[in-house]
């Protein structure tokens, strides 16, 4: 048990849910949700407690107004597109997992030529999207929505032919001081929160070659 803020006492969760490692230290609490960092793999984890139910979770989503035809958004999303694009070899075939209702990414590399199939639990709920291997994978502010990212990084992995490469985008945690007033915090549905060595983690874990090409971009290049 660790002691929060305001002098109450806050128990902290079994294990970390990017590593499932123990040990998770408290962190801060901002207005009673209590916020855990995990010593091995440096995330920083809201309390399973304060997560919103699938219903609440899905109007937040749909409140999210990701045009694809926005020239400033296909801007931003172009942080992971370019570096990506270069990356990949001809006839190279894609998954956009977790693409929203939106999924401007899936368009802007389709324009270029490269094939993009498209998953999201709650607006492409598509099985079959998951039963094939696939040469490279988007996830455009996903990751810090994940209740189990242990398990969908373990699927991701499992999705990729070798060689293949994972495009991450998330915005870095990087300063604890700032975290409580942190834009990206003080959305509900983000539930973890990733800094560089949670990203190194996850490529010692799979065996990927992990590069950062643009602010709050990861590459993973799985192992050949």
């Amino acid at each position: 048990m660790s002691e929060a803020s305001d002098g109450g006492v806050v128990t902290p969760p079994a294990v970390c849910t990017v590593c499932r490692q123990p040990g998770l230290i408290h962190l801060i609490t901002v207005k009673t949700v209590p916020y855990w960092r995990c010593p091995h793999c440096q995330a920083t984890l809201m309390d399973p407690e304060c997560w919103l139910d699938a219903d609440a979770e899905k109007q937040v989503y749909d409140l999210h107004d990701n045009n694809p035809e926005d020239p400033g958004y296909r801007r931003f999303l172009g942080r992971l597109t370019s570096p990506l694009i270069e990356r990949l070899v001809s006839g190279a075939e894609g998954l956009e997992f977790g693409c929203g209702p939106g999924p401007a990414l899936a368009a802007m590399l389709a324009e270029q030529g490269w094939p993009v199939t498209l998953y999201d639990p709650f607006f492409h709920p598509n099985p079959e999207a998951l039963s094939r291997r696939y040469d490279f994978i988007t996830c455009t502010e996903v990751v810090e929505h994940l209740h189990d990212p242990w398990q969908t990084f373990a699927q991701l992995d499992s999705l990729l032919r070798p060689g293949g490469w994972l495009g991450v985008m998330t915005c870095f945690q990087t300063d604890d001081e700032r975290f409580a007033n942190w834009h990206y915090r003080r959305d509900p549905t983000h539930v973890v929160f990733y800094r560089e060595a949670t990203l190194a983690w996850l490529a010692r874990q799979y065996g990927w070659q992990l590069e950062v090409p643009a602010k709050d971009v990861a590459l993973f290049r799985k192992h050949p």
